[in-house]
C-alpha cells in the first residue's frame, strides 16, 4: 500500500504525537514513517502558513510524568502544544514500566497509566487544536456492561476523557465496541488489524494453503464470531466455533469458571486452523481449545490474538508447543511484550506501527479513514500477490 497523498487538503493543525510511558518504541516507528512520507511531499504549498511545521525531523512532543517519593505524580509538557493536532498513544497494560514509591519498585497498573494520560491532557490545558487518544487496548474494556451491582468503568473512562477535551478515541479490537454509546457525540473508532494478521501469516508460514480443503477459521467463543466471520469470508474458508459452559454459581478471580468447551463446525481433520480472539489473558481457554482441536485431528494450529497479556506466564504455552498442540502464536506490538516472550520460538510479533501512521496522517488532514478500516481489497491483493487466491 503506497503512502497516502494529502497535498490538496489543509491539516487540522500542526501534527504532534505523545508517546506515554511504555509506548516510546511504537511511537518512534510511527514517527519514522510520518517523517519519511512528509519529507517526500514537495510543492509550493509547504511554504503556506496553513502548512507551518508540516515537514519536521520528528513529530514527537516531549512530555514527562515525574513522581514524588510518595507515588504522587504530575504531567509536564516540555514544549508548546498551542494549536497542535495531538495524538496521544497510551498502553495502559504495560506492566514493564515501574516507578519508585517509599523506596520500592512498583510496576505501573492500568489505573496508573490512565492517571498519567489524564495528567498530560490536563497539562495541555485546552491549548491544542484537537486531541485524539489512541488507546490500543481499551482501559477497563472488559468491564463494559453491568450484570449486577457493579461499576461501569469503561463508560466512565470514556466520559472522563471527552469531558477533558478529547475529541476522538481510537482503539483496536474492542471487547465490546457498543461501549461507545457512552459518548455518542464524540468520535470513537474500533480498528480491526485483520490485514496485518493475514500478512503476518502469509509471510511467516511458507506452505500455508488458503482454501476450504486445507484451512479453517475457529472462534473460541460466541463473542468472537463477528471477527471470525470476517476472516473466513475474506479468506474464503469454513468457520467453526466453540461455546463455553460456565459455572455461574461460583466466581473465581472475578469471573465464572469455564466447565468445558463444546465445538460446533465441520470436520477439522488434516486442516490448518486459525484461532482468532481479541486477547490472551491467562491462556487457559485457547490452550484447552487447541488441545481439543488436536484430538479431532487438526494439522497445525495458529493462534491470532490482538493483545497478548500472558498474565499467568509462558510455561503452559511452552508445554503446548513442545507437545505439538500449537504451532505459532501471533500477537501485535500494541501492548507490552516481555523480553522472555519475544525470545520464544512459538511467538511471532505483528507490527501495527505503519497502520497507526496511516491513521494519524489521514486524520491530521481531516480525511475519511473508511478505506483504512475496511481492508478487504488489500487482503485480496496480498493473496493474489502470493498466489494464494483462486
Amino acid at each position: 500500500m503506497a503512502q497516502p497523498i494529502h497535498e490538496v487538503s489543509i491539516p487540522v493543525g500542526m501534527l504532534s504525537i505523545v508517546g506515554m510511558k511504555g509506548c516510546e518504541g511504537l511511537c518512534e516507528k510511527v514517527d519514522n514513517y510520518l517523517t519519511d512520507w512528509r519529507s517526500s511531499r514537495h510543492g509550493e504549498f509547504l511554504s503556506d502558513a496553513d502548512f507551518n511545521g508540516y515537514c519536521r525531523d520528528s513529530y514527537l512532543l516531549k512530555t514527562k510524568c515525574p513522581r514524588f517519593g510518595s507515588g504522587e505524580a504530575k504531567g509536564t509538557l516540555l514544549e508548546s502544544a498551542r494549536g497542535h493536532d495531538i495524538y496521544i498513544v497510551c498502553d495502559v497494560f504495560n506492566y514493564g514500566v515501574t516507578y519508585d514509591m517509599y523506596g520500592m519498585k512498583v510496576p505501573m497498573s492500568p489505573d496508573d497509566h490512565f492517571q498519567d494520560l489524564k495528567r498530560i491532557i490536563a497539562a495541555i490545558g485546552g491549548k491544542a487544536r484537537r486531541i485524539t487518544v489512541i488507546m490500543p487496548m481499551l482501559y477497563e474494556g472488559r468491564q463494559h456492561k453491568r450484570s449486577t451491582r457493579e461499576s461501569l468503568d469503561c463508560a466512565l473512562c470514556l466520559q472522563e476523557l471527552v469531558n477533558m477535551g478529547v475529541e476522538n478515541i481510537i482503539t483496536f479490537d474492542a471487547h465490546d465496541a457498543r461501549v461507545q454509546n457512552a459518548i455518542p457525540l464524540k468520535g470513537f473508532e474500533n480498528v480491526q488489524p485483520t490485514y496485518q494478521f493475514v500478512k503476518a501469516l502469509v509471510n511467516n508460514v511458507s506452505d500455508l494453503k488458503i482454501d476450504r480443503d486445507n484451512l479453517m477459521v475457529i472462534s473460541p467463543d460466541e463473542g468472537g464470531m463477528a471477527r471470525c466471520m470476517y476472516y473466513s469470508s475474506v479468506l474464503g474458508v469454513d468457520l467453526g466455533m466453540f461455546y463455553k459452559r460456565r459455572d455461574y454459581s461460583v466466581i473465581v478471580n472475578g469471573r465464572n469458571p469455564i466447565i468445558s468447551h463444546e465445538f460446533l463446525g465441520s470436520d477439522v481433520k488434516g486442516k490448518d486452523l486459525i484461532v482468532c480472539d481479541d486477547m490472551i489473558s491467562s491462556g487457559e481457554s485457547v490452550l484447552d481449545i487447541a488441545e481439543k482441536l488436536k484430538a479431532k485431528g487438526a494439522k497445525r494450529i495458529f493462534i491470532c490474538t490482538t493483545f497478548g497479556l500472558f498474565c499467568n506466564g509462558l510455561e503452559k504455552f511452552d508445554e503446548a508447543y513442545a507437545c505439538g498442540a500449537i504451532t505459532k502464536v501471533f500477537t501485535t506490538n500494541l501492548v507490552y511484550r516481555s523480553p522472555e516472550l519475544l525470545q520464544r520460538e512459538w511467538y511471532q510479533e505483528v507490527d501495527i506501527s505503519k497502520y497507526i501512521a496511516y491513521l494519524i496522517d489521514t486524520l491530521n488532514h481531516d480525511q475519511s479513514i473508511s478505506d483504512l478500516l475496511d481492508p478487504v481489497h488489500r487482503i485480496n491483493n496480498l493473496l493474489e500477490k502470493h498466489g494464494l487466491k483462486k
